[in-house]
């Protein structure tokens, strides 16, 4: 378990014992939505290491969190990253540049120089987009769900009295 594991503890030390870290309620899994698809925008290696940390420091749900940073995967990333660019150059008011992307330490030395600024600018205005809609749309999903749970609880009550 992650809760005993000694560097984890060195680095976390209590906040590993925080019950919200697997517990399902609206409070975690909505911030753990905010987590997993901020991350998920993160242009960077190890995208579940920085995830399963910011849950742990947020105190929400971090399988969740985990989990979610997979939207963007090998299939998902090259669109993701492309609308990404695009969203950076269009708030920055710079030209599109045409690039052919290749996985080299060459071409991140001279290829993501010409386009470095768009694309974080990018990643992160759709990052925070996205955690912010996760957020909220899930706080909404969950009350939606609570509503209809008491409603259908409402109409057994009515109706066993009618019995």
């Amino acid at each position: 378990m992650f809760r005993s594991h000694p560097h984890l503890n060195k680095i976390f030390g209590t906040l590993l014992h925080d019950p919200n870290l697997l517990h399902l309620n609206r409070r975690s899994v909505s911030a753990a939505f905010a987590v997993g698809l901020f991350m998920a925008f993160v242009p960077v290696p190890f995208q579940m290491i920085l995830a399963a940390a910011a849950a742990i420091l947020i105190r929400c749900n971090l399988p969740i969190a985990v989990g979610l940073v997979w939207v963007s995967n090998p299939f998902t990333m090259p669109p993701m990253f492309y609308f990404c660019y695009l969203v950076g150059t269009w708030i920055l008011g710079t030209p599109e540049q045409e690039f052919a992307f290749e996985l080299s330490i060459d071409w991140l030395m001279t290829g993501l120089g010409a386009i470095w600024e768009p694309f974080l600018l990018g990643c992160t205005i759709v990052g925070l987009s996205s955690a912010i809609v996760g957020y909220f749309g899930i706080r909404l999903l969950w009350r939606l769900h609570v509503l209809s749970h008491l409603r259908e609880r409402k109409q057994r009550k009515t109706l066993n009295k009618q019995l």
